[in-house]
């Protein structure tokens, strides 16, 4: 099997640092006996630490950075000023030879990708893991970021076009893909601990009751009306995982509230610990404007907790509609009154975490979705004939 190509935008020593590392999340399966990894930046991870994401295959670590000069060269990431700086991309494929490439994300690493297919004939698929026009363009608030955001339309549009399959992780990615003009796509679900992910079995409450939500601490996921709520519940505790910019507002926010000793913050927390330590909650329950389904929810679910979020101001999440979720509106007094039914019912409560368990499992379990990944790479590559040492044009 030759080698795989995975290309990616993000800082991966930030993810090592936050121990929000996945086994095989880069060798789904563990199809490929070696894995390049190509960084569009200048960040310099840890091998060692990356080493559990692509299994036993051998770890290769690449980097092409791409910065305000990158933008200003370019014109505005105009594609064609941008063929010389994928150049390095081109000239790492066509020495390793990959059988296929994954993206993801579709920033740079995407449109890299289109140009080493378009020279060497490689195939790529690109995940999309936010709907760029809800999350990113919507919500650009200052000059700069609606200049940076609507400047990457033409290559998001390029690399998309060009990607033998795109893969959104949940259903609402698919409307941006519609305005993109993109119909070969499959909802693929992200494959999230495979190994630390355990069923809660034991649905009697501790005292004092363990509420936990995560996520991160800002305008959008603010858990404010969540604090006073729990606050006014003698005999119940809330841990918080996560910070951010509202970090510092919330901490206040639980000392007005006259119970800090019932408000612990976590501010990080390795994705394996937290894992584990999910079933021995009683509640999980959070608040999220976004439009889409989180891996900080998706895990909860997965392990049978019984779930508790806020609806949101907008179009509603598909994933998050039926009875293995309660939603309620993001005020004080409904959440109060969501953790005082749920506290109270225990039928009501452990219904509702084996509901989710059910749900959860049948939809994104990560022998799962991995399987998924795996079925779908083999696919690509039967396709294209790149999946053997002999075939290929690279």
């Amino acid at each position: 099997m030759r080698p795989l190509l995975v290309m990616v935008p993000d800082h991966l020593s930030e993810l090592v640092q936050k121990g929000e590392i996945t086994a095989r999340y880069y060798n789904p399966g563990e199809l490929f006996d070696e894995v390049h990894l190509f960084m569009t930046n200048a960040d310099r991870p840890d091998a060692a630490a990356l080493q559990k994401t692509v299994g036993r295959a051998a770890l290769h670590l690449h980097n092409l950075p791409a910065d305000k000069k990158t933008f200003a060269r370019s014109l505005g990431f105009r594609p064609f000023l941008l063929e010389s700086w994928a150049a390095p991309a081109v000239d790492l494929a066509r020495r390793i030879r990959p059988a296929m490439i994954r993206c993801h994300g579709n920033y740079l690493n995407a449109f890299a990708a289109s140009v080493i297919k378009r020279k060497l004939g490689v195939p790529y698929v690109v995940s999309l893991h936010i709907n760029r026009d809800e999350d990113m363009r919507g919500r650009a608030s200052s000059l700069k970021d609606r200049l940076y955001t609507n400047a990457t339309r033409d290559i998001e549009r390029l690399s998309l076009r060009h990607a033998d399959l795109v893969l959104p992780v949940y259903q609402p990615i698919v409307p941006y893909l519609q305005n993109m003009g993109v119909s070969h796509y499959e909802v693929a679900y992200n494959v999230l601990n495979p190994e630390h992910l355990r069923k809660k079995d034991d649905y009697a409450l501790h005292d004092p009751v363990r509420v936990i939500s995560v996520g991160r601490q800002f305008r959008e996921k603010n858990p404010e009306n969540l604090i006073r709520a729990v606050a006014r519940i003698p005999g119940a505790h809330l841990t918080l995982v996560g910070d951010g910019e509202y970090h510092g507002r919330l901490v206040r926010a639980a000392q007005e509230c006259g119970a800090p000793e019932r408000i612990s913050f976590e501010t990080a927390i390795p994705n394996d610990a937290l894992c584990r330590s999910l079933p021995e909650y009683d509640i999980f329950a959070t608040h999220t404007e976004f439009w889409e389904i989180s891996k900080s929810v998706l895990e909860p679910l997965l392990t049978g907790l019984p779930v508790v979020l806020n609806r949101r101001a907008g179009r509603p999440v598909p994933e998050l509609q039926g009875d293995h979720v309660m939603l309620v509106d993001n005020t004080e007094e409904a959440w109060l009154a969501a953790l005082d039914k749920l506290i109270a019912d225990h039928a009501f409560r452990e219904k509702l975490g084996r509901t989710a368990y059910a749900h959860a499992q049948e939809r994104w379990a990560p022998h799962k979705t991995e399987a998924r990944f795996a079925d779908i790479y083999k696919k690509i590559m039967k396709h294209s004939g790149m999946g053997s040492t002999e075939q290929g044009n690279a």
